[in-house]
């Protein structure tokens, strides 16, 4: 018996536990397109309010906007447009917001740096894939509730998510409240030198200096939901539905302080004055997502996705000046309502050789519409339009695993696009199509090592906006000027089409971890740009004014080199503290090609991005503290040879504390832009008629969030 005892058991084969992290460096390692995840443990690292300040720390991710407040999402310095934003794998509806999904509703992020064609081309920048909450048997009820305070306010804050299982379903809900206060100050000056003709075709000068300041607050309240149900049939078959719905209200009272002095021939109105503003808006979006996936033969099946839905937005704004010679009084109120319903079908077959063909196509209406009323100054103003489009696309790609060294991704994609509504001319129609092929590969040396080289040669683009095309002219509600023009739209415009190529080169770290560098270099046709010019307005006889609308000027050209280094200290440096270092850099450089340099870069790109952040677990107790330096430069940028525009340096840290009181309950501390500077704008116009200087200096506050994390 002794004997049998200590008889070794029989081999069962290696057994190998990894972590969340390890398990998003793998799926980034295999997937032949370069694609970047981010998991749940990254998600909840820092405790952040919102999913831009998770994407920001990732390579080649920048925010607009002032430091701390969020922002449009950006990938290679590109502005938000030129990014593709997909929901659990399918495109997400105009106007829909990021900023609605709070990070309790998502599983995982995945960032692809180039498209293909099952994700969609209209990704010229790059593509985000938000996937919502998953649940997992044994998953525990996540409560979460507490508090930031930034600038003497609080926003409060709860969430509770929970997963449920049956025999033949599975369930998980995700339930977050909020209520967002926070205040606003800002500073504006502006310098105006004009020429004026008279009579006689002699010149008179005139010269203008206004200064104003602004501080208001503002305050949000709202509700998100999402579940994810999910039933089994047959093997091999699921049925999931994925319900979508948030709800806020808000409102922004201020103030204006203003003073102006004009000199010179008829010069404009001197003296100081107040107005009051008061801001009212509501917002309501439901979506349902739903795919159904079924095992056609022991190597093909075929999944459909549907998502219908629509939002509505209504805002009301009033300013009541002191004086309106110095600052307009102005009224606004605006409804947008926007339905959409998107269907796809996807068949896959995995065949002999190492192919994997996938083939799809895909479906999508929309229909808005958009009211406005308003009264500038003197000026009653409309901006009413109802439109309507609808996307169509048709692609297919092979998955080739050629050999142990080589790996292929060959897709082609066509889609169309079809815009049709009423602007002030009459009503149009636009329509455009683009046909997209793309070809990635990976080399691996070494099959069994782990460094590999990924290339992409693809096309991409992107589509005008609604508002872009059909836009009616909407009167600015401030003076109207050379850097305050009005804005329409412009139904002859034609897509953004772009050819890329990116390589990268990885290498991924035996105790995890990842180091790369990668390169890229577009080429885009048809370039769209805002052009500002003065001329009279039709409709209203011996009026002129200035008006910026979207325009295709020319070709431009943007490259750069992003690089990224993840690890343990301790890899490196014997006995160092088992600290985690995420680090990135990015170099960008463009320029349009029509227009005259310095600086005639694309609008909104910097020249680099710089990401570092640690984190370390404390032996002694059950405390982790990390923190991020994110920093921006400032740049300016030549929009046209009479306009640049200055956007000053961001530079944002983070920092937090987390302490696990037991497996089941931890405290998590958060102070975010811990350093807070001023984030500075200007813009210059100069031409023979007029030169105007207008700088804006905005005001941003250090956030502190205090949170309780309980699994119950």
């Amino acid at each position: 018996m002794a004997q049998q005892a200590t008889t070794p058991s029989a081999d069962m084969g290696r057994i190998e536990i990894t972590s969340g992290r390890d398990n998003d460096t793998q799926q980034r390692r295999e997937s032949t397109a370069s694609k970047i995840v981010i998991g749940r443990e990254e998600i909840e690292r820092q405790g952040d309010a919102n999913l831009g300040e998770i994407l920001k720390r990732m390579p080649g991710i920048t925010l607009g906007g002032a430091p701390g407040r969020g922002g449009g999402i950006r990938m290679r310095g590109l502005s938000q447009g030129y990014t593709q934003i997909l929901l659990d794998g399918q495109r997400v509806p105009p106007g829909f917001s990021v900023e609605s999904l709070t990070p309790e509703m998502v599983e995982r992020i995945e960032i692809y740096r180039a498209p293909t064609a099952e994700t969609g081309a209209q990704a010229i920048a790059g593509t985000i894939n938000i996937i919502t909450r998953e649940g997992r048997r044994g998953m525990p009820t996540e409560l979460k509730a507490g508090s930031s305070f930034q600038g003497g306010y609080a926003s409060p804050t709860a969430s509770l998510v929970k997963y449920q299982d049956a025999e033949q379903w599975t369930a998980n809900y995700t339930l977050s409240v909020n209520r967002y206060a926070a205040p606003d100050h800002s500073e504006n000056d502006l310098t105006r030198d004009e020429i004026l003709a008279t009579e006689g075709n002699a010149t008179q000068h005139r010269s203008t200096s206004r200064s104003r300041n602004s501080d208001s607050h503002y305050m949000r309240e709202g509700l998100n939901a999402t579940a994810r149900l999910q039933l089994k049939g047959d093997p091999g078959e699921t049925f999931t539905l994925m319900p979508f719905v948030a709800l806020s209200q808000g409102n922004t009272s201020g103030r204006i302080d203003a003073y102006q002095t004009s000199t010179g021939y008829l010069p404009l109105a001197n003296g100081s004055t107040t107005a009051s503003t008061g801001n009212d808006n509501h917002f309501a979006i439901a979506r349902l997502n739903g795919q159904w996936r079924r095992k056609l033969s022991a190597d093909s099946n075929m999944e459909w996705k549907f998502n219908v839905g629509g939002w509505n937005s209504h805002n009301e704004f009033q300013q009541t000046s002191g004086n309106s010679l110095l600052l307009p009084s102005a009224t606004e109120n605006s409804h947008v309502q926007d339905r959409s319903a998107n269907l796809s079908g996807k068949y896959t077959n995995v065949m002999g050789g190492g192919h994997q063909w996938v083939s799809g196509a895909e479906m999508e209406s929309v229909r808005r519409t958009q009211e406005v009323v308003g009264a500038y100054q003197t000026i009653p103003g409309s901006a009413d339009y109802q439109a309507s489009s609808v996307r169509y696309a048709m692609y297919s790609q092979d998955e080739w695993q050629l050999t142990q060294h080589w790996a292929t991704h060959l897709g082609a994609r066509y889609e169309g696009l079809t815009t049709q509504g009423n602007t002030a001319t009459g009503d149009v129609t636009n329509r455009n199509s683009v046909f997209t092929p793309l070809l990635h590969a990976m080399w691996r040396p070494d099959p069994d090592s782990r460094d590999q080289v990924r290339m992409s040669l693809t096309r991409s683009f992107k589509t005008p906006t609604m508002p872009s095309l059909l836009a009616r002219r909407t009167y600015t509600r401030d003076d109207n000027s050379a850097t305050n023009p009005d804005v329409s739209g412009n139904p002859d415009l034609k897509p953004e089409i772009a050819t890329g190529l990116d390589v990268a080169v990885e290498r991924y770290l035996p105790q995890g971890g990842v180091l790369s560098a990668s390169a890229f270099h577009r080429r885009v046709q048809n370039l769209i740009r805002n052009v500002t010019s003065y001329g009279p307005v039709p409709g209203m006889p011996g009026m002129s004014r200035w008006l910026s609308s979207p325009q295709n000027i020319s070709e431009a050209i943007t490259e750069g080199v992003e690089l990224e280094a993840k690890f343990r200290m301790d890899q490196w440096i014997a006995d160092a503290p088992h600290v985690d270092l995420r680090s990135n850099v990015s170099f960008y450089r463009s320029r349009v090609l029509s227009i005259d340099g310095p600086n005639n870069r694309l609008d909104q790109q910097p020249d680099m991005t710089a990401n570092l952040g640690a984190d370390y677990r404390l032996k002694a107790v059950p405390v982790t503290v990390g923190g991020n330096l994110n920093y921006n430069p400032g740049y300016t940028t030549r929009l046209s040879a009479e306009q640049l525009t200055t956007l000053s340096q961001k530079r944002v840290m983070d920092v937090y504390g987390l302490w696990r009181v037991d497996g089941s309950t931890a405290w998590r501390l958060t102070l975010s832009n811990l350093d807070p500077r001023h984030y500075n704008t200007a813009s210059v116009y100069s031409s023979a008629g007029v030169v105007e200087n207008s700088n804006t200096k905005n005001t941003s506050w250090t956030s502190v969030q205090i949170l309780l994390e309980k699994k119950l």
